[in-house]
């Protein structure tokens, strides 16, 4: 059951849910929430995850202006579901302002977020391998490593694969391209492994796709 057929249904309990599939979602719905707003967008139909989310939680346009209490009400979803803190936020709605000025931009740069995402689990998926058994409740250990990994995306360039390097460059084209921090890649894919332990095997792969 994914995360809007939950409200269709549980809307008014204390059930939780909070699964990768259901991050990936509200990150997109966050985006699109935030380029509507931040570009001036009507209709709706152009924001799929967005017109779901407001059409089943109900969610009251604000100032009649598409956008703004949809982003207050999903990042208050996942900040209570997820933990991410407001920095997280403020670095996708910069990267937003900086990149969606005009109508035209909005595809382009979802495409590029869409670019970053999959590269980006392609190559954590690759590069940590084993450290996924890392038992869940050694957080300290899993971020660290995840770190690691970063760091050494961003900065690293003795690659002895052909492949991985190409998909390096690629991410940190995209980077510069979004203006990501490090910082935040790293909360980014530590949240998303960290859902994907609690899950069936091959979700990291699932991830690339969302």
């Amino acid at each position: 059951m994914g995360l809007f057929d939950f409200f269709k249904k549980k809307q008014n309990t204390e059930q939780r849910i909070g699964g990768m599939e259901d991050f990936m979602t509200l990150i997109r719905v966050y985006y699109q929430a935030s380029i509507a707003s931040n570009v001036g967008i009507t209709n709706i139909g152009m924001l799929p995850d967005l017109a779901t989310f407001k059409r089943t939680l109900k969610v009251p346009t604000q100032n009649n202006k598409l956008g703004l209490a949809e982003r207050s009400r999903c990042k208050k979803m996942i900040e209570q579901l997820y933990g991410m803190n407001d920095v997280f936020f403020k670095e996708i709605d910069a990267s937003i302002k900086k990149n969606c000025k005009k109508m035209q931009d909005v595809q382009p740069y979802l495409f590029a977020f869409q670019g970053l995402n999959n590269d980006l689990m392609m190559l954590v998926g690759n590069l940590m391998k084993w450290k996924f058994r890392v038992p869940g409740f050694m957080h300290k250990l899993l971020h660290s490593m995840t770190e690691k990994i970063i760091d050494d995306i961003l900065k690293k360039n003795n690659w002895k694969d052909e492949a991985t390097f190409r998909t390096v460059y690629s991410v940190r084209n995209y980077k510069e391209k979004l203006g990501f921090s490090q910082e935040w890649m790293t909360e980014y894919v530590y949240k998303i492994i960290t859902l994907a332990k609690k899950e069936p095997r091959n979700s990291m792969e699932d991830a690339e796709n969302k």
